[in-house]
């Protein structure tokens, strides 16, 4: 049984049928034929009866190129096979239904402008799935559809190249081309395909910088600090990236030192700033000759010119009113503590600036010199002490000093003076430390039981040197001794063995100590030391004075029996004294008197203007006598003076001394009274009082005929008044 061959489809797409047929087949339909394998019954049917094999579907050859088939022929009637069964392939012969196609389209590409003619730029490639092997329905032609005439394509290997030389990126940058690729080898009837390619022309340096500008002007104020920014130039170069990167340098003029120009890297620009400060009276202006060239230059392109410029920029300096200006930005300045004070120390300078040389003031910033130590001349400068000055209190003033123009105050000027106060010899040497010295009871002689040293607030240049001595009354003791050890220490030494608390527990040793100083000065200082019971290894147990000195055979507990009695007798009388201050009577318990009542009235009213003096019994005792001086006790000495020795010559009245008498008495003798200076002379009111007194010991003795019934309208106080000296009925000298 033959296989079939391959199968082309028809002008519709239906593929030629083929047949199978059998040997033994003799056309009387007892042979029938069956199909099985790759597409059988789906795509492929066999006609059992004449072995005519059908396409049930469109065949496509790019989706299955080959079909592998079985086939069989059976007895009709025993349905067995009269032959074997016979395996065939059915190619699908293909035809030109597919066109091209780009299958990485668009493209996008780059080549470096200024390029020659033919330079590659990208290559592109189509696919056609139609059988390459069979006819031409895969042989592509590549073609340019857009893009002429700077770009070409080659026709079999689809590489994209330059057409035109010189093409220029700053004159057009990108360009957008169209491909077609056409199967049947471009010819009529041939399917195609295209796509896009994206060209960007990259740029290379061939443009030079160039300075807008032949020449620049800046104005900037002599103020301007150093390091600030005077202008900005760019030089403009049409490339990009790093062709357009920069480089800028002063080639000539007369600020070379006075300015630099550096590269911003983010904008290209140069940038000029000051190096030194600048005077405008010293020089109005400076001429700067600035060059720009590129970073990287291109070999290739260096006949197109010179790849640098110049320009020129001018800078005009503008006057500033500027403070005052030192001539020295530290004096350093030396002056010994004993000087006087008002002695000039130094002199500092400033002067202005400006051209107008407008004069300066001096004076001291307080607050670098709060003790106010100096004063400053304020137009001179010259600096003095104004109070005595001490190294070992501040051995160097940091001060500023301000100059202030006398036209315009607002501009001042700091200058420093460093005053560095010289040492002299004024302070005495003296014990570094206070000194806990012990002596043991059982010490030996020439035993070292203190080193001590010294030491001086003074800072002499060649150093310290400290002498030790004691003193012309201690030079003599017997129990200590001291040695100089030349090196600013001593020691102290016994001069006996055995020492005794019981005796004496402490010696005084005074040491002499003089320093080096011109002059020297000395000072002596106490040694204290304690005698101590010590153990056998020297070490000091206890320092305290034991009572060795009782009486024998008093001992420790009769002792203390006996301050517990003086304690007992001490609390006994603070009891006494409370109780009777707490009976307190007064000083006036009798009033059946009215007399005696009435004098303590008067205590009330007071003496006159002059009455300043305390009382005093000898006035009482004869009151027709003329009392002397007597001191007050209610007023300290420093005031004494103010008392007056003088009395009046008072009548003698015997119910009135009595009665002052008896109250003395019962003053004297009450703990609980009042003090004594506070007791007032009854009788005198004091000379010169432009009011007559009122006292009844003055009163009584006078015959005076004046009414004083007035004295009853004048309230309770005045009414005992009323009644000793009124003219009525009721009064009781009447």
């Amino acid at each position: 049984m033959p296989t079939a061959g391959s199968l082309a489809p028809d002008a519709a797409g239906r593929a030629a049928r083929p047949q199978l047929h059998s040997d033994v087949d003799k056309g009387d339909g007892s042979i029938k034929y069956i199909l099985s394998g790759e597409g059988a019954s789906s795509i492929f049917i066999i006609d059992e009866n004449t072995g005519d094999i059908h396409a049930t579907k469109r065949l496509d050859r790019e989706e299955q190129a080959y079909y592998t088939l079985r086939a069989q022929a059976l007895d009709r009637l025993t349905n067995k096979p009269v032959e074997p069964e016979s395996e065939f392939v059915i190619k699908i012969q293909d035809i030109n239904d597919n066109e091209p196609k780009f299958l990485d389209g668009p493209y996008t590409a780059g080549v470096p402008e200024m390029s020659p003619v033919g330079t590659s730029v990208v290559q592109v490639t189509a696919t056609d799935a139609d059988d390459p092997t069979y006819g031409n329905s895969a042989r592509v032609v590549y073609s340019i559809l857009q893009g002429q005439p700077y770009f070409s394509v080659e026709p079999k290997t689809g590489v994209i190249k330059t057409a035109l030389p010189n093409m220029d990126r700053e004159a057009k940058d990108q360009y957008l081309l169209v491909i077609q690729a056409k199967d049947m080898v471009g010819q009529n009837g041939g399917l195609s395909g295209t796509t896009s390619v994206t060209v960007t022309l990259t740029d290379v340096n061939d443009n030079p910088p160039r300075f807008p500008r032949r020449s620049y002007q800046y104005n900037v104020p002599e103020s301007l600090p150093v390091a600030s920014v005077v202008a900005r130039i760019k030089a403009a170069d049409a490339d990009i990236g790093a062709n357009a990167e920069m480089e800028y340098k002063i080639v000539d003029g007369d600020g070379l030192g006075i300015f630099k120009i550096s590269v911003d890297k983010d904008t290209q620009e140069g940038i000029i700033t000051i190096q030194k400060d600048l005077d405008f009276e010293a020089k109005t202006s400076y001429t700067l000759r600035i060059e720009a060239a590129n970073k990287d230059a291109d070999p290739r392109f260096l006949s197109l010119g010179p790849f640098s410029d110049t320009t020129t920029v001018k800078i005009i300096v503008e006057d500033v009113d500027e403070p005052p200006v030192f001539s020295s930005p530290l004096y350093p300045m030396e002056v010994s503590e004993a000087t006087q004070v008002g002695n000039i120390i130094g002199t500092v300078a400033a002067h202005d600036p400006d051209s107008s040389n407008s004069p300066v003031r001096y004076s001291i910033d307080r607050n670098t010199d709060l003790e106010r130590y100096f004063n400053i001349d304020a137009n001179s400068g010259v600096i003095t002490t104004a109070k005595s000055l001490d190294r070992e209190t501040n051995a160097v003033h940091n001060i500023t000093v301000l100059a202030m123009e006398s036209q315009n105050p607002s501009q001042v000027g700091r200058g420093y003076v460093a005053i560095t106060i010289l040492d002299i010899n004024d302070n005495a040497p003296e014990f570094a430390m206070d000194y806990e010295t012990t002596v043991c009871e059982n010490a030996q002689p020439g035993q070292v039981i203190q080193k001590i040293s010294a030491v001086d607030k003074d800072e002499p240049s060649n150093g310290h040197q400290f002498y030790f001595s004691l003193t012309t009354d201690a030079t003599n003791n017997h129990n200590f001794s001291l040695k100089d050890n030349k090196d600013n220490t001593a020691s102290i030494l016994t001069r006996r063995n055995g020492f005794r608390r019981q005796e004496q527990s402490v010696y005084y040793l005074p040491i002499f100590i003089v320093d080096s100083g011109s002059p020297s000065l000395s000072s002596t200082n106490t040694l204290t030391i304690r005698v101590c019971d010590c153990d056998a290894d020297g070490v000091a147990q206890t320092c305290n004075a034991e009572a060795y000195v009782l009486p024998a055979g008093l001992s420790t507990g009769a002792l203390i029996a006996i301050l517990a009695c003086v304690l007992t007798l001490l609390v006994l009388i603070l009891l006494i004294v409370t109780m009777r201050r707490r009976k307190k009577e007064p000083l006036i318990f009798d009033e059946e008197r009215d007399i005696r009542e009435n004098i303590v009235r008067y205590d009330d009213e007071g003496g006159g203007e002059e009455d300043t003096e305390a009382f005093d019994m000898a006035a009482l005792r004869n009151l027709n006598v003329i009392r002397d001086t007597k001191t007050r006790r209610d007023v300290t000495p420093e005031i004494q003076f103010l008392s007056r020795p003088t009395f009046k010559s008072i009548p003698d009245n015997v119910i009135f001394r009595e009665f002052i008498w008896e109250r003395l008495k019962e003053a004297d003798v009450d703990p609980c009274a009042p003090p004594y200076d506070s007791l007032q002379t009854y009788a005198f009111e004091g000379n010169g009082s432009v009011a007559e007194s009122l006292s009844s010991l003055d009163s009584i003795s006078s015959n005076s005929d004046q009414n004083y019934d007035y004295l009853s309208d004048w309230g309770p106080r005045f009414k005992r008044l009323a009644d000793m000296y009124g003219t009525g009925p009721e009064s009781l000298y009447s």
